[in-house]
């Protein structure tokens, strides 16, 4: 009989000052028999504030309520490129109204565009990406971009809208030295998510040494992309300590001061 595989507990990283985890759908149906203990076990792990992504206005008008009791939760929402071709003049309309009303509501996100699914046309996604990228310059709110196999349009796009130097997130950041090399000359941030700390994922992990501290936040994208060693099951706040551990050790910093640096860039760019 196989043995059952010990996970390290995030508990056991050593964080002690507060840290910022920037992307999660904790609105979803993977937390809804436990988010009280999802978010205990957050705090444990000195995560003073999560950001919660709502994927369109009616997701986010049915579930708002369920962070009543986290004031420590704020707020992203937008349209996913997966779901660009759910975008209509109403679903803008409402999506401007919950950023005047909400204070909660940080930056438009997680919007772009993703050629690795295939189920909406390019052309509609990037309409789609046009039209959030004109709300959230009107709104004056900064963006969270999703970009999946499909960088150099999306940075084409933002080029043609002179994003250059404006409130940028690169949520998810998964490529090499030279696109984030093209982000960071725009002035903008990138976030790490868990495979960092994926043995093969060594392209990531270089660019990691190269994205100066200072432009750097962490992420889980939880329930996805869990770290190691809790690869393969849900994923949750908490592990993005394991996520600055591992950043930390590639960039040869103690663990506390990447998560102190992290957690400033992260109430730095979304107003916290």
């Amino acid at each position: 009989m196989s043995k059952k595989k010990k996970r390290a507990l995030p508990q056991t990283v050593g964080i002690n000052v507060s840290g910022v985890e920037t992307h999660a759908h904790l609105d979803m149906e993977d937390f809804k028999e436990d988010l009280p203990e999802v978010m205990a076990r957050a705090k444990e792990c000195g995560i003073a504030k999560i950001g919660n992504v709502f994927l369109g206005s009616q997701i986010y008008e049915a579930n708002r309520f369920l962070f009543d009791a986290y004031p420590e939760v704020f707020f992203l929402l937008g349209i996913h490129p997966n779901d660009a071709d759910k975008y209509t003049d109403a679903e803008g309309e409402a999506i401007r109204a919950a950023f005047k009303s909400d204070s909660r509501l940080k930056a438009v996100g997680e919007i772009g565009l993703d050629y690795y699914w295939d189920d909406v046309p390019p052309a509609v996604q990037e309409k789609t990406f046009r039209a959030q990228l004109e709300l959230a310059d009107e709104l004056d709110m900064p963006v969270v971009i999703h970009s999946r196999d499909a960088h150099e349009k999306t940075l084409e796009i933002l080029d043609d809208y002179g994003w250059s130097g404006k409130p940028l997130l690169w949520h998810c950041f998964g490529s090499g030295i030279a696109t984030a090399k093209r982000i960071l000359d725009n002035g903008w941030y990138i976030s790490i998510p868990g495979p960092i700390t994926y043995k093969k994922n060594e392209e990531a992990q270089e660019a990691a040494k190269y994205i100066p501290v200072e432009r750097m936040v962490l992420e889980t994208d939880c329930p996805y992309l869990s770290p190691e060693p809790w690869r393969g099951k849900r994923n949750e706040p908490a592990y993005v300590v394991f996520t600055a551990a591992k950043v930390a050790e590639l960039k040869g910093m103690d663990v506390n001061e990447l998560w102190a640096a992290c957690a400033k860039n992260a109430y730095d760019f979304f107003g916290l």
